[in-house]
């Protein structure tokens, strides 16, 4: 599985991310291209510690989810029917044009931190590896672009 903290991979999502504009349309999915891009930020700002969850969450719900952990960094891509958590959802109007920077730069902070980060524990899987992170935060905007073919 790739990793955000690659280099080339990392060169390789800007580009896609470049490649995306307002008028691209979704593949499947509820989310236009602007929520959608605004929804990539969410779990990079977790990753950073800059975005707290707010969903809780029952211990019978974290065990199964604990299951579910591997499938956020190994190497199948996401199904394009995954469940999106409420503190994810992004349901209102965004502006393509800022929440695309904003995103970009969010990329950016992340990739940065690959070897000076001190992880935050995961409100939801508990902790991942640096490149556990590395692998998720590609996956889950390797499987937005897909979803808007890019």
């Amino acid at each position: 599985m790739q990793t955000l903290f690659d280099q080339k991979v990392h060169h390789e999502v800007l580009r896609r991310l470049d490649s995306l504009t307002e008028n691209s349309t979704p593949n499947w999915g509820k989310m236009d291209v602007a929520q959608m891009v605004k929804h990539c930020q969410m779990p990079l700002l977790v990753a950073t510690g800059k975005m707290e969850l707010t969903e809780k969450v029952g211990v019978l719900k974290k065990l199964l989810l604990k299951l579910y952990k591997p499938i956020l960094y190994n190497d199948k891509p996401w199904p394009e029917s995954v469940t999106t958590p409420k503190d994810f959802l992004v349901t209102e109007p965004q502006v393509f044009e800022l929440e695309k920077a904003h995103l970009k730069t969010i990329i950016n902070e992340f990739h940065n931190k690959a070897l000076n980060m001190h992880w935050p524990k995961h409100p939801y899987f508990g902790n991942f590896s640096t490149d556990q992170w590395g692998k998720m935060q590609y996956k889950h905007l390797d499987h937005h672009f897909r979803q808007f073919g890019v």
